[in-house]
């Protein structure tokens, strides 16, 4: 091997050495599960790039059969984890199938390569590896089409993992093979090394912080990651009361979640945090960068934008909340921070929607009771949106095909 490719495989353990030594970080503050996933990514592709590119003391039929059970042993062992990162080995029992079966596809691969000649073996190991490999990429991009949030990651993380495979077998078959291979198959590497890092962290972030918000309740910030009580009472103050004097208009709208409390009551105050936190990330996620938001009391949110854009559009905003606020999730019931992504109880928010076009002369208390009082009437409509009707002089349901920004209250 000559010193350009040996310097982009010190790369590549650079990096796998880096994630093993932030696996062993996250061990040893409790982060258990982060460090298992990272470590074992890092010491298996670490070990196949060793035994692959030739830096162990065995060569000719010896090397054949080596390099033959580390491959489909690779794979049964990233496979699981790869399921892991898209959250489908979240049960004992799907653990305990994913297990029995890579077991004992491994073991067939074994045993089988034990009846063929060395050379047959490697091939059929390559067989078995790539097919693996090539149904976690068809999972993944299933999993994509889902709207998995790692989905994407993993596709990617499979794909670098599928090139890095072929230029290492090719490396494998031809030790002369010239550098840009190994170049190429060093970069895929860490790449692949660096896609799981990224996946591993993303998922168990949330899952950290979701068993945080679940054990401190409503009156703990990240739980909605909001502004608390206290700073949307500031937030209203803000808005209502500007520097500038002339009157401006304010759009205002509330969210209710009317089902919250008999979640409570049913399934206790880990479902309720639990509930609360979600639709909180949802509503996040489709609301406008100039639109800000707050708590509003333990069951709600409070919404306000100046913008002219968003005023124009505020019923359509309205209808996208509701949209997304409503779709059906499946909520945990345990604090224990390895089952909080347990699927327990299915569970849809009730949720109630008031918007309100008015300006910064009217009281900012009157505002917000007011757009309250229509989310809380919402509950009975239909379409779980109300508005002040002007020319009514009354809490009214949002029409079906309306256009524009509510009408202004009085």
């Amino acid at each position: 091997m000559d010193a350009l490719a040996a310097g982009f495989w010190g790369a590549f353990f650079g990096t796998a050495g880096l994630m093993l030594a932030i696996s062993l970080a996250a061990y040893f503050r409790a982060r258990r599960r982060v460090a298992l996933l990272a470590g074992l990514s890092a010491v298996v592709s670490a070990v196949f790039v060793v035994a692959y590119i030739g830096w162990l003391p065995v060569d000719g039929r010896a090397e054949a059969r080596l390099l033959a059970h580390v491959a489909i042993l690779a794979a049964v062992v990233l496979a699981p984890l790869l399921l892991s990162l898209l959250g489908l080995l979240r049960e004992h029992a799907s653990v305990v199938r994913a297990a029995w079966i890579f077991g004992t596809v491994a073991a067939v691969v074994v045993v089988t390569g034990w009846f063929l000649e060395p050379a047959q073996s490697l091939v059929l190991s390559w067989v078995a590896t790539f097919t693996i490999g090539i149904a976690m990429l068809v999972v993944a991009m299933r999993a994509t089409t889902r709207g998995n949030r790692l989905a994407r990651a993993t596709v990617a993380g499979v794909s670098l993992m599928l090139l890095a495979l072929a230029g290492l077998s090719w490396i494998a078959l031809d030790r002369s093979i010239a550098w840009p291979v190994h170049a190429v198959s060093a970069l895929a590497g860490m790449s692949f090394l660096s896609v799981m890092a990224f996946a591993t962290w993303e998922r168990f972030s949330y899952l950290l912080e979701l068993s945080e918000v679940m054990a401190h309740g409503p009156s703990y910030d990240p739980v909605t990651r909001m502004r608390s009580h206290s700073e949307t009472g500031q937030m209203v103050g803000d808005i209502f009361f500007h520097r500038e004097a002339e009157e401006r208009p304010v759009g205002v709208l509330a969210v209710c979640i009317g089902n919250l409390y008999a979640l409570e009551n049913l399934h206790g105050r880990a479902a309720f945090n639990h509930a609360l936190f979600l639709c909180a990330g949802r509503l996040r996620r489709c609301v406008p960068q100039t639109v800000e938001m707050g708590r509003l009391g333990e069951d709600g949110f409070l919404l306000l934008t100046r913008s002219m854009e968003d005023l124009r559009g505020l019923d359509q905003l309205a209808r996208d909340i509701r949209d997304r606020l409503t779709r059906p999730v499946n909520l945990s019931v345990s604090r224990a921070p390895g089952r909080v992504d347990a699927r327990a109880t299915g569970w849809v928010a009730d949720v109630g929607i008031g918007l309100l076009s008015t300006t910064t002369k009217v009281r900012p208390a009157q505002a917000v009771g007011t757009v309250r009082a229509m989310a809380r009437t919402a509950w009975t409509y239909a379409s779980r949106i109300a508005f002040f009707d002007d020319k009514a002089g009354q809490i009214a349901e949002l029409p079906a095909q309306a256009t524009g920004p509510a009408l202004r209250a009085a």
